[in-house]
């Protein structure tokens, strides 16, 4: 469909807290199809509304295994593990830095699919990383706010400098 322009940190709005998506219509089949061809195009593992400015409770993730694009409204986790594992995580909206990150090592979601009908999701690896990644920035979290201070620090200082190199 169409690639969207992608919100860039430390643009304000990548901290806004998206709202419920209420509407399960040709409008919001529009946007998932967007936010895919966006992503696609940033090479990214997931994509939020928020990540383009749209404040809705709506992530597509698109993982390299084959499984094919998954897309999530309303998600929310209603479990996570307390064993932890840590990936190396990065954005979108602050490409070319890379940081380790610790996360539950296992989640479950429950959410809506396109029609509005209620799934629910376990998950472990890289998807389960993702999937927190996501929820995380509709909830307003972006991803740095995960690092200690001197971690934080560090990587914005980097992204800093590819930004001024390019």
């Amino acid at each position: 469909m169409t690639i969207r322009p992608i919100l860039q940190f430390p643009d304000p709005r990548l901290r806004e807290v998206a709202l419920p998506v209420t509407a399960f219509d040709a409008e919001l089949r529009t946007l998932a199809e967007d936010l895919l061809d966006t992503m696609r195009d940033a090479s990214g593992l997931g994509i939020t509304a928020s990540h383009i400015g749209v404040a809705k409770r709506l992530a597509v993730i698109e993982l390299e295994d084959g499984t094919g694009v998954r897309t999530y409204i309303n998600p929310r986790v209603v479990w996570a593990s307390d064993d932890m594992s840590s990936y190396k995580e990065g954005s979108v909206s602050m490409q070319g830095v890379l940081e380790d990150v610790e996360r539950p090592a296992r989640v479950r979601v429950a959410y809506q699919d396109l029609d509005g009908a209620e799934q629910v999701e376990e998950a472990d690896g890289l998807l389960a990383v993702c999937l927190l990644h996501e929820i995380d920035q509709l909830d307003g979290i972006f991803w740095l706010q995960k690092l200690s201070r001197l971690r934080k620090d560090r990587t914005i200082k980097r992204y800093e400098k590819i930004q001024r190199a390019s």
